[in-house]
């Protein structure tokens, strides 16, 4: 998307713009070029008259707050009775939509839908009386060459529509993995899972996104999206298809297996998608395809992924399978082909939108399958903060809410959605300016409690953990406030918002008010350490008195105290300096994170160098290494034995099996060997380095 402001500088600085050109070439006959003009004139005929300059109001959210801002983009009328086609990034998340004609008449327009995944948005021009407009028509994109000449169309940096000339210089254009994430995620969308772009040399500029890329016939046969020294544009047999969709149904309607693939590791033989994840509970798992399969067929169609490039038609296959009807997968498991039949579902969205909340101060949104599944949740029931306005309501309360934190509960009611918790809030305020309301919500593991006094502030401040003799619960303060609200006025404590060990004797909810009938003086936020710091004047092993209140009535708990679990720092490590990565054992609290879902051994990566076989191949902090080259990694000892064993083979490829959140994929290093090995190719250390990095 275009924002015109940022291209002004490099405006000014421009002499003149040549929007088209064309002179005849020495040597080349006049009546060629001649012709060759004759053809660009009728397709810009075609077609330009089709071109609209689009101008929104575009949403933006960060820092509690609903951002707006112009940018402008380009797109095409595409019938008669006014729709046009565009980027999803030029116009799917705005408030207002102008369109330009050719005629510099400006029209109103509507969106119909847009689907991030293809980058793709259907626009309907609004005029004030109906009437007819000029259409384009989409051409074929799958009979393109390198070579065919093609225009591009479009307004470029907001200016008036214009035309540019060049050749197809690829027909499979992908970002290269070196690139990472360069172009991002539309509302968590990849394009590029689905999108083989048209690389082409036709001048295109910030602005010309969502414009079309014509044939010389006068056809559509792209629509031009990303610029990195090369133009890309979505293949028109694609946007055709996203169009016809969102034109009959509003939306994309999608199919959902549950199984990623990605291509086939180098050793690999035969044809077939190696299949790097399968969601658990999905169509794919309750068929019984596994992680390591390889994909050789979706129902009758031949599956072969080697090359990145082939893998868009993959997905798209497996995304256009019937939404309720068997399918039938054949895979390869240990040199047997096996067909699997299951039934796809529809595909969720990836994200919801965001929403303003000035009353809390939070920009906050509904929780989608998806983010409920990568955050470990069961349900998508709540209301995911996502940013807060410095000072605002949720920002000051005690304690504050934080970014990712997830609403759950007002003043004892559920919230399962964005509508219910204003609702909720519409409620409480009943006709109020401000009021304070108790809210429940969940920070990872824990299920805490605050008051918002909506539309008010009071600081906050964090608290630290226990160590040494411990209690295995975590804890929140007793503010003022919350004491209130819980029938304590006037008195001091904690509240147990976590159980970490069944066995424990305390439960959820409960409020510490004393210990060995010594109070627990903790009432603003930063006394959160004060439960700690008096349990660690205890022996390891020691019975300690809990005065808690727990259902309206003080009783005396006895608690044994138990140890510290270990930290991070001090798990034994592996660091390995030929690969560049290092790692360690995992401690309690990295198994128990349901973001991360269970685990059966492996070793945590904690650091990868910038730069080396292990960056290069894109192995990432806070991997998970469950295998290596099919062998089980249960703890460092496993990773030490098998990297030793890489090292004095010289193996060039080496596959990993690793846990990335709540997927798995597979991690090939491809290493280059040196004629000289370092002694201390791989090193065993105790602690960490301070600073995390090493030399050779």
């Amino acid at each position: 998307m275009a924002d015109y402001n940022s291209f002004v500088v490099r405006l000014l600085l421009l002499t003149s713009f040549v929007m088209f050109a064309v002179m005849p070439v020495a040597g080349r006959p006049a009546a060629q070029a001649s012709a060759d003009r004759a053809a660009i004139d009728r397709a810009i005929a075609a077609v330009y008259p089709s071109l609209v300059r689009i101008s929104v109001v575009a949403l933006a959210w960060s820092g509690g707050r609903e951002i707006k801002g112009e940018s402008s983009g380009s797109g095409t009328i595409v019938s008669a009775d006014g729709y046009v086609v565009t980027n999803h990034h030029v116009a799917g998340r705005v408030q207002r939509i102008v369109c330009t004609l050719p005629t510099n008449e400006e029209v109103p327009a509507e969106l119909v839908g847009t689907d991030p995944l293809s980058d793709i948005a259907v626009l309907k021009l609004k005029p004030e009386t109906p009437r007819t407009f000029p259409a384009a028509k989409f051409g074929r994109s799958a009979g393109l060459r390198r070579g065919d000449p093609v225009l591009a169309m479009g307004s470029p940096l907001a200016l008036s529509q214009s035309v540019t000339r060049g050749i197809v210089s690829n027909t499979d254009m992908m970002m290269p993995q070196a690139f990472g994430s360069a172009l991002g995620l539309l509302d968590g969308e990849d394009v590029g899972s689905v999108v083989k772009w048209i690389g082409h040399d036709a001048a295109i500029y910030p602005g010309n996104s969502g414009g079309p890329l014509v044939n010389l016939a006068g056809e559509i046969i792209g629509v031009n999206e990303i610029s990195f020294g090369l133009g890309g544009a979505i293949p028109a047999d694609l946007a055709r298809s996203v169009y016809e969709a969102i034109r009959r149904d509003g939306r994309v309607r999608r199919s959902w297996t549950g199984l990623e693939v990605q291509p086939r590791t180098s050793g690999m033989t035969g044809p077939g998608a190696l299949v790097a994840w399968v969601a658990g509970g999905s169509p794919a798992e309750t068929a019984g395809i596994r992680t390591g399969d390889v994909l050789v067929k979706i129902d009758a169609a031949p599956v072969d992924v080697r090359y990145l490039e082939q893998l868009p038609a993959v997905n798209q296959a497996l995304f256009g399978l019937m939404i309720g009807q068997p399918a039938r997968l054949t895979v390869r498991r240990g040199g047997k082909d096996l067909t699997m039949t299951l039934t796809p579902i529809e595909r969720p969205v990836a994200s919801s939108i965001p929403v303003e909340l000035r009353s809390w101060g939070i920009v906050a949104a509904n929780i989608s399958a998806t983010e409920a599944r990568e955050m470990g949740r069961a349900t998508t029931d709540g209301v995911r903060v996502l940013s807060l306005r410095p000072g605002g309501a949720s920002d000051q309360a005690k304690p504050a809410l934080g970014r990712n934190d997830i609403i759950v509960e007002v003043d004892g009611q559920p919230v399962k959605s964005v509508e219910d918790l204003d609702e909720r809030t519409r409620a409480a305020l009943g006709g109020r300016a401000k009021v304070g309301v108790l809210v429940g919500f969940e920070r990872a593991l824990e299920r805490r409690l605050t008051v918002i006094d909506v539309g008010t502030a009071v600081s906050s401040d964090p608290g630290v953990d226990a160590s040494k003799a411990w209690v295995p619960v975590s804890v929140q303060v007793l503010t003022p406030t919350l004491a209130d609200r819980l029938g304590l006025k006037g008195r001091t404590g904690v509240r147990v918002t976590r159980v970490i060990d069944s066995a424990s004797p305390l439960q959820v909810g409960d409020v510490v008010l004393a210990i060995d009938d010594e109070p627990v003086r903790a009432s603003a936020p930063s006394d959160e350490d004060v439960f700690a710091s008096m349990i660690r004047r205890f022996r390891i092993g020691a019975t300690a008195s809990l005065t808690v209140f727990r259902n309206g009535a003080e009783t005396k708990v006895p608690v044994v105290l138990g140890t510290s679990p270990r930290q991070p720092r001090d798990m034994e490590q592996y660091l390995d300096s030929d690969f560049e990565f290092r790692a360690r054992n995992m401690v309690p609290a990295d198994l128990d994170d349901p973001r991360i879902g269970p685990v059966d051994g492996g070793v945590l990566v904690d650091s990868v160098s910038q730069g080396g076989w292990a960056a290069l191949a894109r192995l990432a902090v806070g991997d998970i290494i469950l295998e290596i080259d099919g062998a089980r990694i249960a703890s460092v000892d496993d990773l030490e034995k098998r990297m030793t064993s890489v090292v004095a083979a010289r193996q060039t490829s080496v596959v990993f099996l690793v846990k990335r959140g709540v997927r798995t994929l597979f991690v090939e290093l491809k290493p280059e060997w040196r004629s000289f090995v370092p002694a201390d190719a791989t090193t065993r250390v105790g602690e960490p380095e301070v600073n995390g990095e090493w030399g050779r």
